[in-house]
């Protein structure tokens, strides 16, 4: 991860001031670095995890960065990891440029390689992220968002670049088609477990642990599940108070506690992380097909930190 760590802030380097300048803001802001450090958990779980992994791990860490300066701007949203988002401090264009930069750079990084069969993993799971984003858009604030709406939602803004990161560091560590494919299936369902949490938390965290302001889903409008369940089960006075705060940027403190109340009535929160939990079993019945080791325990170990952290 230090290797990986020295390429990422090498790779955000530019003659164009703005945006290292920016890049290093959002690297550096306390991530997790989660996703890289699944690309060499995997590469280490089959191999020795050298070589190409790095490049991998710092490609998937500047796909999801991207990811991010996109969709504060397209969410208009002002904290990011505890911090002013970059868009709050550079503007929204300058943070799409700086996005596209980080991509560019992911992708010359992966071509670095010359594995063409890791760079089409990648390569599908930008185009499927882009899809899912553009998904969720057209769903904010529809009241008719289905549950499934909502798992093919974060199947594909989220599951998916977790499903590659585990799948080309496998694929880099020399696995065969069977830990490829246990790999993938692993990151996909940590993926949807991770989302779940996080989607439960913006409802029922603290403001200083999530990075960003509680309620900010509700008033971007964002359909989650703890929304789509609480929608299904409440009276019509209880779905005409969850619709008003409902994509309302300037909703109150009171507005989401009356939301989360009504939440808490139909126990949604907690129903959300039941299916988090049904995730996560399954990312460990993936790993469960693989002979024991340390990489496989660690593996196992970030199944249960994307779980209990709700807790």
């Amino acid at each position: 991860m230090a290797q990986v760590n020295a390429l990422i802030l090498s790779r955000a380097d530019s003659h164009v001031e703005m945006v290292p300048e920016l890049a290093r803001y959002l690297i550096e802001s306390g991530g997790k670095r989660l996703r890289p450090m699944l690309t060499v958990a995997a590469a280490q779980l089959f191999g020795k995890g050298k070589g190409s992994a790095i490049n991998f791990a710092a490609a998937v860490e500047f796909m999801h960065n991207a990811t991010l300066l996109h969709d504060d701007v397209v969410d208009e949203s002002d904290m990011r990891r505890g911090k002013p988002a970059a868009r709050m401090v550079w503007g929204n264009k300058a943070s799409i440029l700086v996005g596209d930069f980080l991509l560019g750079q992911a992708f010359m990084m992966m071509v670095e390689t010359r594995d063409i069969d890791s760079l089409g993993v990648l390569s599908a799971a930008s185009a499927v992220m882009a899809e899912g984003e553009v998904f969720q858009l057209a769903k904010t604030g529809d009241l008719t968002t289905t549950a499934a709406d909502y798992a093919e939602v974060i199947r594909a803004k989220t599951a998916v670049l977790f499903e590659a990161a585990c799948e080309v560091g496998a694929m880099a560590g020399g696995a065969d088609a069977a830990g490829r494919a246990a790999l993938a299936r692993y990151g996909l369902e940590l993926g949807n477990a991770f989302q779940l949490v996080d989607d439960a938390l913006d409802y029922g965290g603290q403001a200083g642990t999530l990075g960003k302001n509680t309620g900010d889903d509700l008033r971007e409008g964002k359909m989650t599940l703890p929304v789509i369940l609480a929608l299904g089960d409440a009276t019509e006075a209880e779905r005409a108070i969850i619709a008003g705060a409902l994509g309302d940027a300037s909703a109150s403190a009171d507005q989401v506690a009356a939301v989360v109340a009504i939440m808490e009535r139909y126990n949604t929160l907690g129903r959300t992380l039941e299916q988090a939990r049904a995730h996560a079993a399954s990312a460990q019945q993936a790993l469960d097909t693989l002979p024991a080791s340390e990489m496989r325990t660690l593996l196992a170990d970030v199944v249960e930190f994307s779980v209990l952290r709700a807790y």
